[in-house]
């Protein structure tokens, strides 16, 4: 009999119990289409610090990129308080100024210390070869809730803090909970604004959307404030990795995806992952598939990749899944990252969307 022992983790502790596979996986994925009541997602602004921090990342890549698009890029931001650091491993032939482009993202205000090395000869002979530069696992998603093909909660509450970021450019949060695919409260946050009058942006905001009888609106609920971005808080580059993500309901396999380029699986096979999903979901006009791919560092070809079409599970076929493969498939070699650190990384319209 086929059988596997399970850990069930839950808030009365750890549970072992044993169960036939594809029951199990029966259950899982049915459970991971139920539609809960209440379901909440939340984006942050471009210049929330954590954001900024992506920024910096991915504007250093692309700047190697568009002068060597063979760059090996792993940069990590991090700023608060009057400084920004800069580290990691560059082996590019480009010639930039980390310093300069920091400053242009987060402001001349900034003190810059920079500390980046050469990819590591260990790491690069794998690469070398073709392999994936790390192991990993990544998860792809798309369903038929919303054109872009992502939760509703992740679209609604992006939509509302593009709105209010068009108006204010500073640090900011918004957050939605549905109740069903009806708003039920909205959360928005952001520097330099007046809390009526973020309201008076959300309730206009709201007229057109399917909501509640009453929604309950909180804007700038812990008072307004003056004091945002790096002056307020420390970021860190890949800290928000839901909010690049789909939103709290779906897992990822939990790597970071700015500041790399795409011999990381991380940030690459995410990225296929994603068109993966996209394009099953429309072969089979299906309502949500989750794709899965896993790497070995070293090894080009992925050790599971399997897609999971509204509870049906099967292999991915008729894709080169090697990290070559992916780069020319999905032109990953040119500059193109700095505006994925901005609203997400998916459902936007990138290639591997499309």
């Amino acid at each position: 009999m086929n059988q596997t022992l399970y850990i069930l983790i839950h808030s009365f502790g750890v549970n072992f119990f044993i169960i036939n596979k594809e029951r199990f996986e029966k259950l899982f994925f049915n459970f991971s289409k139920i539609k809960f009541m209440l379901r909440t997602a939340e984006s942050v602004s471009p210049m929330h610090p954590d954001k900024i921090c992506d920024r910096i990342s991915d504007a250093i890549l692309d700047v190697c990129l568009s002068q060597d698009s063979f760059s090996r890029i792993a940069v990590e931001s991090m700023g608060g308080h009057g400084q920004i650091n800069i580290t990691g491993e560059i082996t590019s032939n480009a010639i930039f100024d980390a310093e300069k482009i920091a400053k242009r993202v987060a402001g001349d205000q900034y003190k810059v210390q920079v500390n980046l090395v050469t990819q590591s000869s260990e790491i690069a002979r794998g690469v070398d070869v073709g392999g994936a530069g790390d192991q990993g696992i990544m998860v792809g998603y798309a369903c038929n809730e919303t054109p872009e093909l992502i939760p509703l909660e992740v679209k609604l509450s992006r939509d509302l803090c593009r709105i209010l970021f068009a108006k204010y450019k500073t640090d900011g949060k918004t957050q939605i909970t549905l109740d069903g695919n009806k708003v039920q409260t909205v959360v928005a946050s952001f520097q330099n604004a007046k809390g009526e009058d973020l309201k008076k942006e959300v309730e206009v905001w709201l007229e057109k959307l399917e909501k509640v009888a009453e929604v309950k609106i909180f804007c700038n609920p812990a008072g307004d404030w003056d004091q945002g971005g790096f002056e307020a808080d420390a970021g860190l580059t890949g800290r928000k990795l839901i909010v690049d993500n789909y939103g709290p309901r779906i897992p990822i396999g939990g790597g970071a995806f700015s500041g790399k380029d795409s011999t990381k699986v991380d940030r690459s096979a995410a990225y296929m992952a994603r068109k993966v999903a996209v394009d099953y979901l429309r072969k089979y006009n299906a309502k949500e598939v989750f794709c899965h791919l896993a790497y070995s560092i070293g090894v080009a070809e992925p050790v599971m990749a399997v897609v999971n079409i509204d509870g049906r599970t099967e292999n991915v076929e008729g894709y080169d899944l090697t990290p070559k493969g992916i780069i020319e498939f999905l032109n990953l070699r040119k500059p193109q990252f700095e505006s994925t650190a901005e609203f997400g990384h998916f459902g936007n319209g990138f290639t591997w969307e499309l």
